[in-house]
């Protein structure tokens, strides 16, 4: 069967979750959160839909729940961006690539959430980074001001276009935000790197000299001392689709990577052009990890997407590998990976200019590779010791003839498994590459989530103390959000030992379901969020893009700005 019907049709609410198997470890605590897109809907492409907050509570009797019971909690990102799309619906539509408004292309926040020092960041790669409180999900306001981000791609409207990252990186040293935005260059697109530092409304940004491309950056990463900037090579916009042809535009064999030294971003004025080393990547990928602590060289570890072209969503009159029609749950979702995804590790020797492949996975068990989960404190940066992946497996009912035809000779269905096959997860030694361990998930009809690490003992050390406990990624647990058409479940397992399966077990009561969910992170507690200034979507507005518009949707516009504003000043 396809991926679970209830992926692109089940909305968000609030659920308390139950022990159905196993004991809960006493020694987890914190907070799962987790970014969602909403329901497809009308949407041609179903991640395009606005962005959610789901927070789970790995502790009982939390958020309001009993005390057998686990507080799994959801909200809708109330941006400027959804209240609009709210009140004038039929004003969005969909070209394939993206929603368009006459207020502009609404930021949906949808794909990835981070925490920064009690703070917590929604993000996806066409908009701003979204501040979300950690206890009420109440929706902040966006990170920097439409002036000082600059301008991103040219197209007009009061909510701006930033061409941007999904997976910005919080630096653990300097304490900043480092990101991305493009825009149009000499050449294709010019990356400019946008630094944050966490007060205020303003952003600074500094272009990178022969840095243009024609793709996207869904993830950068960072050692110490150099940002990590790649071409994710999978999702690539083709104008001929937009206006309504068939898409011929495909997914690059190699990406452009650029090194971007952080002393020569500190040292030059911002909107001045920064140098770059520039490597090249092969095949695309879509999330990678760089080992913080780089005196012994830089060394990345990815998560390369071999045959996932994310640009390929399943349309309705779509036929699967066995010439059966796409279900039609499943229209709007991306096309599933036509060969095994492949991880591996890279070194790059910025003197040289040559990279050195250390080790690489790459068999029956990996494909379409999902998401991952690592210890994200500083001495697990620094010195990470096992990266756990899931695998979502082959997924033919998910795979549409139109995107083998157009990759024709590259990827052939001949040399596919005779059947689907389920998701795995696999712990895998950092530096070695190798798999440690693995757990292959019974049927084919449930769809692993966002595993997250969560270290043994965490309630019981100060934030301080919290930067070295458990490092590496192994001595803790691992959540892990399991969707199915049968309801919703919950496994944890010993991080050290995912062969043995999970340990315990929560579901859903009376089977419910939950709905398409994305990148997930660790908290140690959800606290308010701290009172710092935030940018006001009134005070955000551009006078020539608001005369653009004809004076019902100025109104609209203000009206939006009020409550937003009334919003912020009720929560103090």
């Amino acid at each position: 069967m396809p991926v679970p019907r209830s992926f692109g049709t089940t909305p968000h609410r609030d659920l308390d979750l139950e022990l159905v198997h196993g004991q809960w470890p006493d020694d987890i605590s914190g907070e799962l959160m987790i970014a969602a897109p909403g329901t497809k809907g009308d949407l041609d492409y179903g991640l395009f839909s606005p962005g959610h907050m789901l927070r789970l509570s790995l502790n009982p009797g939390s958020f309001g729940a009993a005390p057998d019971r686990w507080a799994w909690r959801t909200k809708r990102i109330e941006s400027a961006s959804a209240k609009l799309q709210d009140r004038r619906p039929e004003l969005f539509t969909s070209n394939g690539a993206t929603l368009m408004s006459p207020f502009g292309l609404p930021n949906q926040a949808n794909t990835a959430v981070m925490p920064w020092k009690g703070r917590l960041l929604a993000t996806w790669d066409v908009g701003r980074p979204c501040e979300i409180d950690p206890v009420s999900l109440d929706y902040l306001g966006e990170v920097g001001s439409r002036s000082s981000w600059g301008e991103s791609m040219p197209f007009p409207g009061v909510l701006p276009f930033m061409f941007t990252t999904a997976h910005p990186a919080i630096d653990p040293e300097r304490d900043v935000l480092w990101t991305v935005k493009m825009a149009p260059g000499n050449g294709g697109l010019q990356v400019h790197v946008v630094r944050y530092g966490g007060d205020g409304t303003e952003v600074e940004t500094w272009p990178i000299e022969g840095s243009e491309f024609m793709g996207t950056m869904h993830t950068i990463t960072q050692t110490r001392d150099w940002l990590i900037l790649i071409d994710s090579g999978n999702f690539k916009a083709d104008p001929g689709e937009m206006m309504g042809g068939p898409r011929t535009v495909l997914m690059d064999e190699q990406s452009p990577a650029f090194l971007v030294r952080k002393e020569d971003i500190e040292k030059t004025p911002p909107g001045s052009p920064v140098p770059m080393k520039k490597f090249l990547i092969a095949p695309p990928t879509g999330h990678f990890y760089a080992v913080y602590d780089d005196s012994n060289g830089i060394r990345v570890l990815f998560e390369h997407m071999d045959g996932v072209d994310l640009a390929f969503y399943l349309k309705a009159d779509d036929l699967d590998v066995f010439g059966n029609p796409i279900d039609p749950s499943q229209v709007g979702i991306y096309n599933m990976g036509m060969a095994p995804s492949s991880l591996s590790e890279i070194e790059f020797d910025v003197d040289t200019g040559k990279i050195r492949q250390t080790e690489r996975i790459r068999s029956d068990e990996t494909w379409n590779n999902q998401l991952s989960a690592m210890d994200w404190s500083l001495a697990g940066l620094s010195k990470p010791g096992v990266h756990h992946m899931t695998w979502s497996g082959f997924r033919p009912y998910n795979i549409s003839q139109r995107a083998l035809e157009a990759y024709k000779g590259k990827f052939d269905a001949k040399t596919f498994p005779d059947q689907e096959t389920p998701c795995v997860l696999m712990s895998v030694e950092r530096g070695s590459c190798q798999p440690i361990g693995s757990y292959t998930y019974p049927s084919t009809d449930v769809w692993a989530g966002s595993p997250i690490f969560a270290p043994r003992n965490a309630g019981s050390v100060s934030d301080d103390e919290l930067e070295g406990v458990n490092a590496g990624g192994q001595d803790g647990y691992l959540v892990m959000p399991v969707l199915s058409d049968d309801g919703f479940t919950v496994d944890c397992f010993d991080a050290a030992r995912v062969a043995d399966g999970p340990i315990a077990k929560l579901a859903a009561p009376n089977g419910e379901r939950v709905g398409a969910i994305l990148h997930s992170c660790w908290l140690a507690e959800a606290r308010p969020a701290p009172d710092r200034e935030r940018l006001r979507f009134g005070d955000d507005l551009d006078p020539e893009q608001m005369a653009a518009l004809p004076e019902d949707l100025q109104n609209l516009v203000h009206e939006v700005a009020t409550e937003l504003d009334a919003e912020q000043e009720d929560r103090g």
